[in-house]
């Protein structure tokens, strides 16, 4: 399976915010949304990812306050992404080697999407429950074996 499979079953809404947004207006977006993350964007290029965990850290250092910071100053200015062609195994493997969540899904510079852990682990139990229904269809339908004449 690939990252593109992916993105046909999770649809095409995404995201974005600017780097010099305020990060309390991105955290409002993310949580009106019911979103994890969202793409940064200046001028069509994607220049990082803005997470919960950029936010939790923000509010750490402000002692629970957003502060008045911008997206810039808290973003991951190095966003690992994928490609669509990436397999989901792949994408399984940078996931948990760089404890990313989201990873966004680049054609060149053309930004396709976003994926998550979430949407990954749901594809992949689809895929095997899929492959499991498979099976069990395949057994049931076995051929019996004919009896063989005695001599």
């Amino acid at each position: 399976m690939k990252v593109s499979e992916i993105l046909q079953v999770k649809g095409n809404i995404l995201y974005t915010i600017t780097p010099d947004q305020p990060l309390a207006d991105a955290a409002t977006t993310m949580a009106e949304k019911d979103i994890g993350s969202l793409v940064v964007m200046e001028f069509g290029d994607l220049v990082g990812m803005l997470t919960f965990r950029e936010v939790l850290k923000a509010l750490h250092e402000n002692k629970g306050s957003v502060g008045g910071g911008t997206v810039r100053k808290h973003m991951e200015d190095h966003p690992i992404t994928v490609t669509p062609d990436t397999e989901v195994n792949e994408v399984r493997r940078i996931m948990l080697e760089k404890h990313a969540r989201y990873l966004p899904v680049m054609n060149a510079k053309t930004l396709l999407g976003v994926i998550s852990f979430y949407d990954v682990a749901r594809a992949v139990l689809e895929q095997q429950s899929f492959e499991n229904r498979m099976l069990k269809a395949y057994i049931r339908d076995w051929p019996a074996e004919e009896e063989q004449p005695a001599d």
